[in-house]
């Protein structure tokens, strides 16, 4: 105890001083009955200090957090302690990227979109610059929402000049938590109906490769991308599998199919969807899982249907390797009973590697996809049918940002080939 060695030092001095001025006797005497007094004190220090010694507090236990969505970087702030809490608890993340294209595309893109960068020009391009904002509303309630600015080709024109940037509400929902079984929200999401486009949002750091598969490009019609309704989720353990659900109900796609009824559903019949996947215990990287949506779609140009979307997908989540493959058929049933049922089809599988030396920094991938649209399917019929390839290196030059190379190929039908190089800066702030 420090008061001890206080008092014992000073008393060591002063016995040291009156030493020097007594005789041998004297001293011994004056040496005992300092040290009765030290034990003395030392007795009374501790009586006290075990007096005044505040009684233990229990420490209040941690508010359950609201579970992520989608990603950990997605979730909203946690207090450490109850005491801690305030509410809302707000944090806002970023993401962006820079690109350079180059290709021999000297006509028609044949239906993809501005997202893949595959255009006649060639050039730099501004990416998407994405926000995030998380917060935590309660212990068991948090927002999440993505708002994204994207550069328009036409700005300056026309009368008023078209705006320099698009800005839209990528994803706004609010979650209840009433545990890991049960989650229930309310907004607008990406769909869970395939892997990709659920685990990689708007921002391009976050994915391995600079585009997204085709079948599931932002923009594109193959899948209905956005969703806005209500979701129910949750985890089972499911003896060490890990079941996770997915329902949902809400409304379909739009008279432009690429987009969701954000204004309503234009027909009054929801869409509904379920989505299931296990990652088990013990293959703590593997995932499998399957979705079903079904719709009734009333496109601006072509007759009204009935869709049905089936998609499976394996992915093994490790970057040494880091295996993601996914398949969907879209079946189209035109409600006149006259039209032929078509049934489209898309897959992809990519692979990648993070190499082992230069700090593992280094990551390269390679992809395979298709996609093949009948020609009775009027309502695909901007969806390009090809198959290609695409190979490309990752780089990390620090832990928030990559730069990535990337070369393509894509053999679509009834037009040419395309070849074209891609690099891009990605990053998050």
């Amino acid at each position: 105890m420090k008061w001890t060695l206080v008092l014992t030092g000073w008393l060591l001095v002063s016995s040291h001083a009156f030493a020097q001025a007594a005789d041998a006797a004297t001293t011994q005497e004056l040496i005992q009955k300092l040290l009765s007094r030290i034990d003395t004190l030392e007795k009374r220090i501790t009586e006290l200090e075990k007096g005044n010694s505040p009684a233990p507090v229990a420490q209040a236990p941690k508010p359950a957090p609201p579970p992520a969505l989608e990603h950990d970087h997605d979730a909203p702030p946690q207090p450490e302690t109850a005491a801690q809490a305030t509410y809302p608890s707000l944090k806002i993340s970023g993401f962006s990227d820079f690109n350079f294209a180059a290709t021999d595309l000297h006509g028609a893109s044949g239906g993809f979109g501005a997202a893949t960068m595959l255009n006649s020009h060639t050039g730099f391009q501004e990416g998407q610059f994405i926000l995030h904002f998380s917060s935590a509303l309660s212990p068991r309630v948090s927002f999440f929402g993505e708002l994204s600015l994207t550069a328009r080709s036409d700005a300056g024109t026309g009368t008023p000049a078209a705006p320099g940037f698009n800005v839209e509400v990528e994803r706004a929902a609010i979650r209840f938590s009433q545990s890991d079984y049960l989650k229930v929200s309310f907004g607008r999401y990406h769909t869970p109906i395939n892997y990709w486009n659920t685990a990689f949002h708007h921002g391009q750091w976050l994915q391995t490769t600079i585009s997204r598969p085709e079948m599931t490009q932002f923009g594109g019609s193959f899948i209905p991308v956005h969703f806005v309704g209500s979701l129910v989720e949750g985890v089972v353990p499911a003896k060490g599998l890990n079941l996770n659900y997915n329902l949902g109900l809400g409304n379909g796609r739009g008279s432009v199919i690429s987009r969701p009824g954000d204004f309503g559903d234009i027909n009054n019949n929801r869409a509904w969807l379920a989505n299931m996947f296990i990652r088990p215990d013990a293959l703590y990287a593997l995932q499998v899982g399957g979705s079903v949506y079904h719709d009734e779609i009333s496109p601006a140009t072509g007759l009204p249907a009935r869709e049905w979307i089936q998609s499976g997908h394996i992915v093994w989540h490790s970057e040494t390797p880091e295996v993601i493959a996914e398949f969907a058929n879209v079946t189209h049933r035109p409600l006149n009973g006259t039209s032929v049922v078509s049934n489209s089809q898309a897959f992809y599988a990519q692979v990648a590697y993070r190499l082992p030396w230069k700090q593992k920094l280094w990551k390269p991938y390679y992809r395979f996809e298709s996609i093949h649209v009948p020609r009775s399917d009027a309502i695909f019929r901007a969806v390009p049918s090809f198959a290609g390839s695409t190979t490309g290196l990752r780089y990390d030059i620090s832990t928030f940002a990559a730069f990535k190379l990337e070369y393509r190929y894509y053999n679509r039908r009834d037009l040419t080939p395309i070849h074209g190089a891609f690099s891009q800066v990605s990053f998050t702030f």
